[in-house]
């Protein structure tokens, strides 16, 4: 294989991968199926994002195509085996507290500031101007190498579902979306409700009524806001002074006023990625645990008892009796993605479980579901993906770690994660960065950043792994 210095390809490129990364970033791709047609069935925001990676690669003369209008593709190369890169061009809701527009793509610091610019545009764009670069060399090559674009990565993965249901399954991939150097272990990932089921009796001493309380929009964040609206029997005044006490001893953002009658709560907590709840604070979570302290209806009383008592201080299933642990993947964790009460319905729990590669997930819903028997709740709406593993001397991990290592001079140790990206599509699949080691995990966080300089280093890295990938030598791997 030839010598090229893959970081002054980047550097004569810079400018541009800055300036394409912000105009990906201006475009909300969330989610919105309020918007939805047939021709964007998750929502014209996710469509646009779709389509602008789309027509920038059918602009630079690669092969591309739209699958559905849930995923597509862009390609170049020859060969009868085919190098993934796969990527995601949705993102999570912004949420709030933003220092700038959440998808203004302001430059300060020498960072770039948007939601998605490390989940997952920013490396979207890297992994781009990676395959662009190679493409204009002009180098040999006998693999074909093809970035999937996902449209519903943050959600229910059918963009996944559908595309490889029409198109090929690549022989080695990688997702540029979580760690550097490598992640070849992934978590499993169940994502679930816990209904509570109508109570027969209710109690006629209770002091204050909820009405409606409501927190969080998805299985993978920690709710940052909290709102409830209740009916007060009592004197409103002292539940105004035990809140504002609460939030003060508690060291967090709040306010309390009166509409229509009703005493409304609102609680700011921090999001992060579900797949830690510890680096956040579970907005949901803190408001539940002020409002079981007060007299409560019983239907409401039961739902926040559950709430505080197994998710209060636990995000590792002890309380549940869940728990696992194994040395290739760590802990077991659970998150409150999604809290919902209503004094009609009664409450309900959206969970986001992410277990050990060798924890079988039968054995541990047949566990919750025993758990759960006289609870006052039960399990409804679970899906699963299962956990993602590739052994450490398959040749694609061996290919990355030499990359990696040359381009940075550091060991490429193995990491296992949490997280899950698309890489568990395939067979022999990884995560493979843009997060160096040492710099802050800002996913799904608010002011979410990517540091330029990484942007480029990250997009060097992938050039020379896509050129060492697709451009295989005739000796055996």
């Amino acid at each position: 294989m030839q010598h090229i210095d893959w970081s002054k390809q980047v550097e004569s490129r810079k400018h541009m991968v800055i300036e394409d990364t912000q105009k990906f970033l201006h475009i909300k791709s969330v989610l919105d199926e309020d918007d939805a047609s047939a021709d964007a069935p998750l929502g014209k925001g996710v469509k646009e994002a779709l389509e602008f990676m789309l027509q920038k690669g059918e602009a630079d003369g690669f092969t591309i195509k739209n699958v559905g209008n849930l995923a597509g593709h862009i390609e170049f190369g020859e060969g009868s085996e085919l190098v993934g890169i796969l990527c995601h061009v949705d993102v999570v809701p912004e949420g709030d507290g933003w220092s700038s527009d959440p998808y203004g793509a302001e430059i300060r610091d020498g960072k770039i500031f948007a939601r998605g610019a490390i989940d997952d545009k920013g490396p979207t764009i890297a992994a781009y101007y990676a395959m662009k670069i190679v493409k204009e060399l002009g180098v040999p090559m006998n693999r074909r190498v093809r970035m999937i674009i996902g449209t519903d990565e943050e959600s229910n993965w059918r963009c996944v579902e559908h595309y490889f249901k029409h198109e090929e399954m690549p022989t080695m991939g990688f997702a540029p979306d979580a760690d550097f150097p490598i992640i070849h272990a992934e978590k499993g990932i169940a994502d679930f409700d816990l209904v509570q089921s109508p109570l027969a009796e209710q109690n006629n001493d209770f002091q204050v009524e909820v009405l409606t309380f409501q927190s969080g929009k998805r299985y993978n964040m920690v709710p940052d806001f909290a709102k409830a609206e209740l009916d007060a029997l009592k004197d409103q005044t002292d539940i105004i002074q035990c809140f504002n006490n609460y939030i003060r001893d508690n060291d967090l953002s709040g306010r309390q006023y009166v509409d229509g009658g009703r005493l409304v709560l609102e609680l700011e907590g921090v999001s992060a990625h579900g797949m830690e709840p510890n680096k956040g604070k579970n907005a949901g979570i803190f408001l539940a645990k002020f409002l079981v302290k007060l007299k409560l209806n019983a239907q409401a009383q039961q739902y926040f008892q559950f709430v505080t008592s197994y998710f209060g201080n636990d995000s590792r299933g002890r309380a549940l009796g869940v728990q696992f642990r194994d040395d290739v993947s760590g802990e077991l964790t659970i998150n409150v993605g999604k809290l919902h009460y209503t004094k009609e319905s009664g409450g309900v729990l959206g969970l986001n479980l992410r277990y050990p590669v060798t924890q079988k997930i039968e054995d541990t819903k047949e566990k919750l579901e025993l758990f759960l028997q006289n609870k006052g709740f039960v399990i409804d709406n679970f899906t699963n993906s299962n956990p993602h593993y590739v052994e450490a001397s398959d040749p694609l991990i061996r290919t990355l770690q030499k990359v990696y290592e040359e381009q940075t001079g550091q060991e490429a140790e193995l990491l296992a994660i949490g997280g899950g990206t698309y890489a568990r599509s395939l067979k022999s699949g990884v995560a493979f960065g843009p997060l160096f080691p040492g710099r802050e995990d800002i996913a799904h966080q608010r002011d979410e950043y990517i540091v330029i300089d990484d942007l480029l280093k990250a997009t060097a890295i992938y050039a020379q792994a896509i050129y060492e990938l697709a451009c295989v030598t005739d000796q055996k791997e």
